[in-house]
């Protein structure tokens, strides 16, 4: 697999889809990161491709807790007093890497995660493939091994749940909810 990946992206739509086959996720607000665990180190990536791991040093570290092998895509967020600050993600990320650091300092940083898009088992690497209720249990298998800061997002097939998820989490900073289909693929580069 080469580095950096084109990630999937959202596409709004008016109404949350319904009917089998959909699961949903809610949508952290923060900065868009793909974390990468090499032999030797993490290696975090931004939307764009470049290379943000001096930005996110304290997500790197914690990633070091991951398997060799193993390429996460998800959301850096900053939690401050029981919401997202995603002025605080995105000041961060714009900021000189003395200033990151000082700001990790205070306000840690949490990898929300959505997707492995590469096993660390070489038999089965590239899940982008792989429908996404085989990658989500995948996920959950090797994050529950590590532990916060990173750590998957909740995820259902239940359309309530998203819709409560929705009208109750907006006050913590909950952007939205993303639907997936449970049979799709990872969508790289496109929206989806």
């Amino acid at each position: 697999m080469e580095f950096p990946i084109k990630v999937a992206l959202t596409q709004a739509v008016p109404t949350l889809p319904e009917g089998p086959g959909w699961w949903y996720e809610p949508k952290f607000d923060g900065h868009r990161v793909v974390l990468r665990r090499t032999d030797d180190t993490v290696i975090l990536y931004a939307r764009s491709g470049r290379v943000v791991t001096p930005y996110w040093m304290d997500l790197a570290l914690a990633g070091m807790a991951l398997r060799p092998g193993t390429a996460l895509d998800g959301e850096a967020v900053i939690w401050r007093e029981g919401r997202l600050d995603f002025g605080a993600a995105q000041s961060r990320a714009a900021s000189s890497v003395t200033r990151a650091r000082a700001l990790a300092a205070r306000h840690p940083a949490s990898y929300a995660c959505w997707d492995l898009v590469q096993h660390p088992n070489p038999a089965i690497g590239d899940t982008r493939p792989l429908p996404y209720t085989e990658r989500r249990a995948l996920l959950l298998e090797l994050l529950a091994e590590v532990g916060p800061p990173i750590q998957p997002v909740p995820a259902t097939d239940d359309r309530d749940v998203a819709e409560h998820w929705y009208e109750a989490l907006q006050e913590q900073g909950l952007e939205g909810v993303v639907a997936k289909r449970g049979a799709a693929a990872y969508p790289s580069g496109r929206r989806g």
